[in-house]
């Protein structure tokens, strides 16, 4: 058999792309954490060009997807999704996000993470974290049989026949049952937590009759009898997903960035991703391609036939962008660098099996891995090594974010730590759940994991102002991991929690990828110069200064003694306000930065326009909207709250400003943009905090504004359904309620009621959240 290559990278998800699906050979479903379901349909060839549609957006994570093929009643069939809601919509392909769903399955109490469906009983079968399996009728939609007996969140389900259902089980039991709900046998012979199940065909040459995976990173081969016919090694780490091919093959995803083709018991390919979670992978039925779900945030689809090869540019970004992808160091584990081969053992070794992994020794220090590839018999680059955190207190970089804490968290003796970013502008419990759902951990563990990052960051939590790290201090060092379900019982919420009311401090969002930004502004300037519009396109020279800029703003101290930064921002306001909608993201995502980095932002001349006048002027804000145009631009006018020369800019545009970031709000759509709209509680936020501070809370005009501030908040938070905007929100009118007089408490009672949008709040899915319910009553206390 030829090799998979890249057939089509598909762009569109603002997080993880967590479940993949085929509906035939011309269409792929994908479900992502940014609460989405979207249909990429092809619509040119060759080589295969896509587009999509959402179908779907809900108000938390979409984990898994399945599809129901077509019925008499269903002509289209029925794409199934479910996830952090609890809730399992079915929805026939056709249909827009606007559209309501055919049915909505209510039973489960914890997250949905698993489906699959079996087109011969007529039934769907479904896995939670609330310790159970559901089997649901198709058309009559009532739950049939609640498979029970599970110690442990439910992570894999299998329709293996119209009679037959098995599961898998984060207590390591392989479960299976009739559709009666009978417990026909269980397997004990998973030495760790079951994550995925696939069904072999008869002409499997194991002989086994379906496929285990689990987080040791091994896939197992199975009789119904429970007899255990062959162990898959290669697998690095935890092994997410399993399909079939039509040829009989296996195909497997992981931690480890792979995707790995199994002919028997044998790896023949190994597909390396510039991402560390491959999520998801299924297999088409009727061509034989495969479809991935990653990190990155990007659904690929790869193919063995010649026609369907992509484009060789895309072919060739591929290949750059994995070669170019950082590991963290503690993924490879602990590497003597002074006893690696030097880059002529590429050329004078082969590797002694696919998917064989090889550290190199640069010749300027740097360590890099390579990947034997039997097929073509090569070593092929896959990343370079990189420290996942170090322990001088600087900015971490993690999945292309900047992080103050990167903690390593010991989730199980001999298994590689999982990655626990943190930031002290969030709300640890915020991150802890977060955390939980990245990695499928109980929710049992939130406190314990909440409290840890409390602990190991002196309490620099949102509300509390921060602490430095001691000299010298390691936190996420060995002596200070934490293990999650060491105490025999998670510990309660204690009754010294921080309170987080009133805000205190400003916050800001600053994590970027500068060499990235650098990168596309020269590839969009040279394609707009190319195409003869060069009265928008920056010289050579020009380029050369906002390059630069990017490389001063790694060392923002450096920007305060650079005569470059009032040139550079005259060309980045040029980017961000002449060049095309599509191309303004580079230059925003720039002045963004600059705006928290030096006063300068806020005090240049724009034309005859102060910056926040002249973006505004350009449309930013106006319609039709371009979401992420405008996100940006509204953390831009977050972080000038960095600087007092900002804040001053800031407050004094507030009126302009909050019309416009409404009709923003409006404007992006039934269910709004969910970073847009955490940037506008965030600006929110400060504009509570600038106006509670000791020096201003008295000041009438502050008053004023608050009330301003205050209708905007109520009417945000009654009408939004995105956890991490709902508390953001609540800080910032809390903020305003506890910090700022009587007469912004008698509004908040009498005028606006908030005490009823609380309560409305708090018995709602989000009102579950302990730092939802603790906000809430630092509000109602205080009123």
């Amino acid at each position: 058999m030829p090799d998979f290559k890249i057939s089509a990278s598909l762009e569109g998800h603002g997080d993880d792309v967590r479940a993949v699906a085929y509906l035939n050979s011309n269409v792929v479903c994908s479900a992502s954490r940014d609460a989405t379901v979207r249909l990429w349909k092809v619509v040119s060839t060759p080589p295969p060009t896509y587009d999509y549609a959402i179908t779907s957006h809900g108000s938390g994570f979409v984990n898994t997807v399945a599809y129901y093929p077509p019925t008499s009643d269903f002509p289209e069939g029925l794409v199934i999704s479910g996830g952090q809601d609890t809730i399992i919509e079915a929805k026939q392909p056709g249909k827009t996000a606007g559209d309501n769903a055919d049915a909505m399955l209510l039973g489960h109490a914890g997250n949905v993470c698993a489906l699959d469906v079996s087109p011969e009983g007529g039934w769907i079968v479904s896995g939670s974290w609330d310790s159970s399996a559901r089997l649901w009728e198709v058309g009559k939609w009532e739950c049939r049989t609640v498979l029970e007996g599970h110690e442990g969140s439910v992570w894999a389900v299998l329709a293996y026949d119209k009679d037959t259902i098995i599961t898998g089980c984060a207590d390591k039991i392989i479960r299976i049952f009739n559709t009666s709900g009978k417990l026909l046998g269980s397997i004990k012979d998973s030495k760790d937590v079951v994550r995925a199940l696939c069904k072999l065909p008869e002409s499997h040459p194991s002989g086994a009759q379906f496929a285990s995976a689990s987080n040791d990173g091994i896939i197992r081969l199975f009789t119904l009898k429970g007899d255990l016919v062959a162990e898959l090694h290669g697998h690095e780490s935890f092994v997410y997903s399993i399909a079939v091919l039509p040829s009989g093959e296996l195909v497997s995803s992981g931690e480890d960035r792979t995707v790995r083709v199994w002919n028997g018991t044998q790896c023949v390919q190994t597909i390396t991703h510039p991402a560390i979670s491959v999520w998801s992978v299924d297999a088409c039925k009727d061509n034989g391609d495969i479809v991935t779900g990653a990190s990155d945030r990007i659904t690929r689809i790869f193919t063995r036939s010649d026609e369907r090869v992509a484009s060789p540019e895309v072919v060739q970004q591929f290949e750059q962008t994995v070669r170019e992808s950082a590991i963290p160091e503690q993924q490879v584990g602990k590497v003597n660098k002074e006893q690696l081969p030097g880059p002529e053992f590429l050329k004078q070794k082969s590797g002694t099996k696919d998917g064989q992994v090889q550290m190199i020794r640069e010749d300027n220090g740097s360590i890099t891995a390579h990947t034997w590839s039997a097929a073509s018999q090569e070593w092929i680059a896959v990343g370079t090594v990189v420290d996942s955190a170090a322990s001088s207190g600087k900015k971490t970089e993690y999945h292309g974010q900047d992080y103050d804490y990167v903690f390593d968290v010991d989730v199980e003796d001999g298994k590689p730590p999982l990655k626990l970013p943190f930031n002290v502008s969030q709300n640890p419990y915020e991150a802890a759940t977060k955390f939980i759902q990245d990695n499928e951990l109980p929710m049992s563990y939130l406190d314990q994991v909440a409290q840890f990052i409390v602990q190991n960051t002196q309490g620099a939590t949102l509300g509390q102002p921060t602490q430095e790290t001691a000299p010298g201090a390691d936190p996420w060092g060995q002596e200070r991991r934490y293990r999650p379900g060491e105490a025999s019982e998670p510990p309660s919420i204690p009754e010294s929690r921080p309170t987080v009311l009133p805000q205190k401090t400003y916050l800001s969002i600053k994590g970027a990828n500068l060499k990235v930004i650098a990168k596309k502004i020269q590839e969009i300037n040279d394609h707009l110069a190319s195409s003869g519009s060069k009265d928008v396109s920056l010289s050579p020279p020009e380029v050369e200064t906002v390059v630069a800029l990017c490389g001063q703003l790694e060392k923002p101290e450096s920007l305060t003694k650079s005569p470059a930064v009032e040139s550079g921002l005259e060309l980045l306001f040029k980017i961000a306000t002449t060049w095309p909608p599509a191309n303004k993201l580079p230059g925003l995502d720039l002045l963004r930065l600059l705006a928290a980095a030096t006063p300068v932002t806020a005090t240049a001349d724009y034309h005859g326009k102060d910056l926040i006048s002249g973006i505004q002027a350009s449309g930013v804000f106006e319609s039709p909207l371009n979401v992420n145009n405008a996100m940006l631009s509204v953390r831009m006018l977050a972080n000038l709250f960095e600087t007092d020369a900002g804040r001053r800019l800031a407050v004094s545009k507030l009126e302009q400003i909050m019309p416009a970031v409404k009709s923003a709000l409006a404007d992006s759509g039934a269910t709004p943009n969910r970073n847009l709209t955490i940037a506008v509680a965030t600006l929110y936020i400060n504009y509570a905090v600038y106006f509670t501070t000791e020096e201003r809370a008295s000041d009438p005009e502050s008053s004023e504004m608050g009330l301003h501030l205050l209708a905007e908040l109520v009417q945000m938070i009654a009408g939004e359904k995105d956890s991490e905007a709902v508390y953001r929100s609540l800080v910032a009118l809390g903020t305003l309620i506890t910090a700022l007089g009587e007469e912004i408490k008698s509004a908040a009672r009498q005028v606006y009621d908030v005490r009823n949008v609380l309560d409305r709040v708090a018995t709602s899915g989000i009102g579950k959240e302990p730092r939802v319910k603790g906000i809430i009553n630092e509000i109602r206390e205080s009123m």
